[in-house]
């Protein structure tokens, strides 16, 4: 393998940028790397620069999703998604990607996607992967659809109750746990993190619109716009408003058409 790689990394947040751009020093030293951040500078690099040897992409970016470039640009070279989302592994698999590791990852699993890329593509100039690779990739993307969760235990000082996920208005993060929000304006608390919770919930019924909130599709009544960038979200009574992050926006308004 030829030492001299190019490689780009798409990460929005600063630290999980300089660590992985510190461990593909580490094992790449005389690599060329460029950090970009978002889908804009994203589409606008692959555009002038198409010899590249590969790509650690986040998905969830400062204006949008990761996934809106690939859709625009099919790069040459495999990507290796590197994300808070398992959701997103079939569309993973649809793109050139070789390998999905989760953040926070540790140094041992970005080495084992390092040496996958490298078992793969074993020269510089090799940018397409062999048949029976493209075939285990086949398989991954059409096994069965992943089930949701139905209900969630909500413990209380008098016992443990179920809370059905249709009742869920939205799930809010406030520190160390989350609030689930029923249609009634009653609120529980969950001891998961709204990421594992994102992660374990139809996306087609309820959507992350920022780091803190998730909405469930059937409280929806309308959305306005409030910022340049943001929309403001009228739920169902008596649910408040919320409000998309500028990331989110153009997602959330292709997940309401697609849902």
């Amino acid at each position: 393998m030829n030492s001299d790689l190019e490689i780009l990394v798409l990460e929005d947040e600063q630290r999980a940028g300089e660590k992985l751009i510190d461990l593909i020093e580490k094992v790449c030293p005389s690599g060329k790397v460029v950090w970009k951040r978002s889908v804009e500078d994203g589409i606008s690099y692959l555009t002038q620069n198409s010899g590249l040897d590969l790509i650690f992409s986040d998905i969830e970016l400062l204006d949008g999703n990761a996934f809106n470039i690939y859709e625009s640009i099919r790069p040459k070279c495999p990507i290796i998604f590197c994300t808070a989302y398992n959701k997103y592994f079939v569309e993973a698999f649809q793109t050139n990607g070789i390998a999905y590791i989760l953040k926070p990852y540790t140094e041992d699993q970005f080495n084992k996607a390092w040496e996958k890329y490298l078992l793969l593509f074993d020269s510089k100039n090799e940018k397409s992967v062999s048949e029976d690779v493209m075939q285990q990739i086949k398989t991954l993307v059409e096994q069965p659809s992943k089930s949701y969760k139905n209900r969630f235990t909500v413990k209380k000082n008098n016992g443990v109750f179920l809370l059905n996920i249709a009742n869920v208005s939205y799930f809010q993060a406030q520190g160390d746990f989350v609030l689930a929000f029923d249609k009634k304006g009653s609120k529980h608390i969950l001891n998961q993190s709204l990421s594992s919770i994102d992660d374990a919930i139809d996306p087609k019924k309820f959507f992350r619109i920022n780091r803190s909130e998730i909405i469930n599709i059937d409280v929806i009544v309308k959305f306005d716009a409030y910022t340049k960038n943001r929309l403001a979200i009228s739920l169902a009574e008596p649910a408040p408003k919320l409000y998309t992050s500028n990331s989110r926006s153009p997602e959330f308004r292709s997940w309401l058409e697609g849902a």
